[in-house]
């Protein structure tokens, strides 16, 4: 079955801001050492060019898919588009690296609007039997942006400048928006008003994840448990005071009645926990251990996001016509078993070795991403279409959070203060080998909710 020159227009405009978010967090990642000249800036303060982009994507994704369903997916998407292009511009234009984390900020605010109703616009606008498809196409772009990030990254840093990176993504962002307005259509009327939204809740929610965040950051010092604790008391009253609410911004009957909804975002969560900090450990790996460049570095990583672009599309086409959990479930052990693999690399393991367990995780994590994403949104009704996208993001963007905290706490607990370059390989590899060790175990828990979600109703289905 052929689609539609406007279902076509809406797979492309939500694939290319799906592209752009992964695309500037991994060619950003690249760029950090010229961007830090630039500015000047210490080891912390540039960190915060990264984590400022995750805490606002964080922070807004679950308010911004409630805010979706009530007053309209297309306008806020639409919304979220004209602000990140915007901030790209400015974020170009930085004259000191606090203006340039404060514009990163404004850049994850506005790809949280998108990639929260991006997904829900793709499943309003298409037939149930081709969710699972066009889910895949989306998600494949988000492993492109990841597997083009750092080839990107590094020319456009090293030939052009850092700028070049944040004013293609303003010129992106000036087609998509103008594609957004033509092609998107617009949503019924709505009798929504703010006064709705419990917000008292979603201030507890947003403060609770700056203190998690700054306070990851501060960790081991006393301070950063204090703040860490203090988040997740915070999350409780959140989580209390929506369950009270009328008008939540989070349906909490979602997650405590909905096994398949909970069990899809719990996986998702430990899924992301568990493998987004490969390539961190590995690009130290390469360049310290093996001695490699950040060039021939790079190349090597795209092994795993080139396996996840390429089997995602594949694997959300199949968890259309058979039950997603099993595919889940089979991805989750690839996953696992790679994350093992990778816990026995030494100095002398052969660089085919390393693109082969990077291969094997890649096709793993695409068989889980896009049929548990077809799972989630296949759980709800479709009035819910904007929380349970915005819900998934949320669980993506959490997960990232926690698989950096748990691979720092390792860096901080066995190396200290020490400069990775200054640290014997030997000491290095015994922190690396007891990241993976810890991200195996977590990705245990995966393989248990997978499995055990339950099934989408065929009816659902299509």
């Amino acid at each position: 079955m052929y689609f539609t020159r406007k279902q076509l227009s809406v797979i492309a405009i939500v694939a290319i801001t799906s592209f752009m978010g992964t695309f500037l967090i991994s060619s950003v990642n690249i760029a950090l050492p010229a961007i830090g000249n630039t500015f000047d800036l210490g080891a912390v303060s540039l960190s915060w060019v990264i984590t400022s982009f995750l805490l606002a994507t964080a922070m807004f994704l679950l308010p911004a898919g409630r805010l979706g369903d009530l007053s309209g997916i297309r306008r806020l998407f639409k919304g979220g588009v004209v602000i990140f292009t915007i901030a790209s511009l400015f974020c170009a234009l930085a004259f000191t690296g606090y203006w340039l984390v404060f514009f990163r900020y404004l850049q994850g605010i506005g790809a949280a609007f998108t990639s929260t109703t991006g997904p829900a616009i793709l499943v309003s606008s298409f037939l149930p039997r081709f969710r699972g498809r066009v889910l895949g196409i989306s998600v494949a772009a988000v492993y492109l942006g990841l597997a083009f990030g750092p080839f990107a990254g590094g020319l456009l840093t090293q030939y052009v400048g850092w700028r070049s990176i944040f004013f293609i993504a303003f010129v992106l962002g000036i087609f998509t928006t103008i594609a957004s307005f033509l092609f998107l259509g617009k949503d019924k009327p709505s009798s929504f008003s703010f006064s709705k939204i419990a917000f008292k809740g979603t201030f507890f929610y947003m403060t609770s994840l700056v203190a998690m965040i700054y306070g990851s950051s501060q960790m081991p010092d006393i301070q950063g448990w204090i703040l860490i604790l203090t988040g997740i008391i915070g999350l409780f009253v959140f989580w209390t005071l929506e369950s009270r609410s009328s008008f939540p911004v989070i349906d909490t009957r979602l997650f405590m009645k909905n096994r398949l909804f909970s069990f899809s975002n719990l996986a998702a969560l430990i899924n992301y926990s568990a493998t987004f900090a490969i390539v961190f450990l590995l690009s130290l790996y390469l360049q310290k251990v093996q001695g490699l460049s950040p060039r021939d570095a790079g190349i090597i990583l795209v092994a795993q996001p080139a396996m996840m672009a390429i089997f995602s599309p594949l694997a959300g086409r199949l968890s259309d016509k058979i039950q997603p959990r099993i595919l889940t479930t089979i991805g989750m052990s690839m996953c696992s078993a790679g994350l093992m693999g990778f816990a026995f690399l030494s100095g002398n393991t052969s660089l085919a070795i390393i693109v082969m367990l990077l291969l094997w995780v890649g096709i793993g994590f695409a068989l889980f991403s896009s049929p548990n994403m077809n799972t989630i949104m296949s759980s709800v009704d479709k009035t819910q279409y904007g929380l349970a996208s915005g819900s998934a993001a949320t669980m993506r963007v959490l997960g990232q959070i926690v698989s950096m905290t748990i691979a720092t706490l390792y860096f901080a607990a066995m190396l200290g203060n020490q400069s990775v370059d200054l640290v014997s390989d030997e000491l290095f590899l015994k922190v690396m080998q007891w990241g993976f060790i810890t991200f195996f175990s977590i990705s245990l828990l995966g393989i248990y909710f997978s499995y055990h979600r339950g099934n989408i109703q065929r009816s659902n289905m299509g």
